[in-house]
This record gives structure tokens, C-alpha cells and sequence, in this order.
């Protein structure tokens, strides 16, 4: 073998070599899709699989602090005490939604304001030494709660979609996708970092929805980026196309 031949052939080899490495660290050209699983119905309150993700793990640092629009992750706000007991909705005006929301087409119910009133006893004494005591009541301020970020499949959850976890109060909107997502009844939270994603860790849960997002409006913005099975197998699930849905891998 001349040095030329010997030349080329190492080449091709340091080639080949690169071709692998950079093919074992995309993940969505040669992992399978996740198992595929019924759709759950679309019902004011559901009880689903959570798990917890950070821009920090190894398979979201290209992308950063970005969710699947190109906006920034929200961290959620702080739990709130005894939220299982809490019957009514929190608003979520006053956030940006993810996509515009068909209101007409909701599933849920129109959110209603959150107001909350506070009695107690006073008792006073005046210059005579007659003692009265009286009840009165005053409005306790409510603030609005940090909506956090959450991943999951579009055509089970559109993005837009806000939801309340019941055990814990807090709001999440989807805003993200991500490759073990699709085809299955599970919801992604964003966590701040790597402790509280450990923390949280996989938690069924049940959740109330408070805003459901507009399915077409998702289905327009993934069919721009179906060359990914994942979003292949949303678009699938969203124009009713459920069997190649569920036979994709």
C-alpha cells in the first residue's frame, strides 16, 4: 500500500470516527420513540405521570434556558399551603400565553376570580372602662402566582395549556416538548436546577386544568419541524391520524 493509499485510508477512518461520535450524541436519530399510549380524556381534572427536567442536563444544554417556542423556562412559584382544598381556579391573566388560545373551544371552565376574606375578633376598651368586642372582616391580598414551564405532547396537552397541581398549588403552562414525551400521557416540570429535579423526581399526580390550549395553533407550529419523529408522531396524533400515531417508532 502506497503512502497516498495509507493516507486515505486514515482519513476515511478519522472520518467515520467523527460521523459515529456525532451520531451517538443526537439523541432523536436513532433512540426509539417511548411506547405509545391512549390519550387520556380531556376532563377538567387528570391524574398523570410527572417528572421534572433542568436546562442543565446533558440532552437540553444546546438548547439552554429556551423552551420549544424560543422563550425563556419559567420556574414556578413556591407551593401553597393547603392548595387541595382550594376549589375554585387561580386566574393566570397577566401571563404571556405560549400561543394564542381559543377561548370559545375551551374544555374548562371560565376562570373565575380568587378572593379571599379574613374575620376576626377585636375587642376594645374605652375611657369609661366599657369593654366591646365586635367582629369585622377585611380582604386579604392574593398574589398572582409565578406560572412555571412544562413539558409534554402537544396533542394531549397544546401548548398554551394551564394547569394547577393540586397537591402543591402550583401553575404550570406547556411550553416545551421533548422526545420521551411523545405518545404519552406524562408532563415534564421545569426545575430551576439539578437538586429540585432530583427531588421531585417521577410523582403522579392530579392536576386541574385551568386553560386548555388551541390544538390547530400547535399543530401549525409543529408541522415546520416534523422531520423529528417525536413531532412527527404529534402532528400524526393531532389531525386524528391515531394508528400511524401509535405504529411510528
Amino acid at each position: 500500500m502506497t503512502y497516498a493509499e495509507r493516507r486515505n485510508l486514515a482519513w476515511a477512518i478519522l472520518a467515520a470516527f467523527i460521523a459515529l461520535v456525532l451520531l451517538s450524541g443526537c439523541g432523536t436519530t436513532h433512540h426509539a420513540l417511548p411506547p405509545y399510549e391512549p390519550p387520556l380524556a380531556k376532563t377538567d381534572f387528570q391524574h398523570v405521570r410527572t417528572t421534572a427536567y433542568t436546562h442543565t442536563e446533558a440532552d437540553h444544554r444546546g438548547y439552554g434556558n429556551h423552551n420549544a417556542l424560543g422563550g425563556e423556562l419559567q420556574a414556578a412559584g413556591p407551593p401553597i399551603h393547603r392548595a387541595e382544598v382550594t376549589r375554585r381556579a387561580i386566574p393566570v391573566e397577566g401571563v404571556p400565553r405560549a400561543l394564542p388560545v381559543n377561548e370559545t373551544g375551551s374544555f374548562s371552565p371560565q376562570l373565575q376570580p380568587f378572593s379571599v376574606e379574613e374575620r376576626r375578633t377585636v375587642t376594645r376598651t374605652n375611657k369609661r372602662g366599657t369593654t366591646t368586642t365586635r367582629t369585622v372582616k377585611r380582604a386579604v391580598v392574593v398574589a398572582k402566582p409565578r406560572v412555571g414551564s412544562a413539558a409534554a405532547d402537544w396533542s394531549r396537552w397544546p401548548a398554551g395549556t394551564a394547569f394547577r397541581l393540586v397537591s402543591t398549588g402550583q401553575i404550570y403552562r406547556v411550553d416545551d416538548y421533548g422526545w420521551a414525551l411523545a405518545g404519552r400521557n406524562t408532563i415534564d416540570l421545569y426545575m430551576p436546577n439539578q437538586h429540585e429535579m432530583n427531588s421531585w423526581g417521577a410523582r403522579q399526580e392530579t392536576i386541574q386544568i385551568l386553560q386548555w390550549g388551541d390544538p390547530q395553533e400547535s399543530l401549525q407550529f409543529l408541522r415546520r419541524h416534523q422531520d423529528y419523529r417525536h413531532i412527527k408522531r404529534m402532528v400524526l396524533e393531532l389531525e386524528g391520524r391515531h394508528e400511524q400515531a401509535a405504529a411510528l417508532r
